[in-house]
């Protein structure tokens, strides 16, 4: 088991501005130890040969090709527009900015 002391887990608390308990540091302590731990398990899986991959089968594009279809008018687009102003949708200002 990995050796992740009480006093890094504090440690590494106070760097992130996070306040524990006593009972919450020997937790995490624990806690923390069987990550790496388990880390190190699968680090000794791989051996140098193994290169990375993102996935392990091959993926192929299902996609089709983008094909031009009906085109509205602007003025098709506009028609059921609550506001229009100069061939655009109005909408309400959500920012403070001009």
């Amino acid at each position: 088991m990995s050796e992740i002391s009480r006093a890094d887990v504090e440690h590494l608390a106070k760097l992130a501005h996070i306040s524990m308990t006593e009972q919450e540091l020997e937790k995490m302590a624990g806690e923390l130890a069987v990550i790496v731990d388990s880390v190190a398990t699968v680090s000794e899986a791989v051996s140098g040969e193994v290169h990375a991959t993102s996935h392990p089968l091959p993926l192929t594009n299902v996609f089709r090709e983008d094909e031009v279809g009906h085109v509205f008018t602007e003025e098709q687009s506009l028609l059921n527009a609550p506001d229009a102003e100069a061939g655009r949708f109005k909408v309400p200002a959500i920012l403070d900015e001009e």
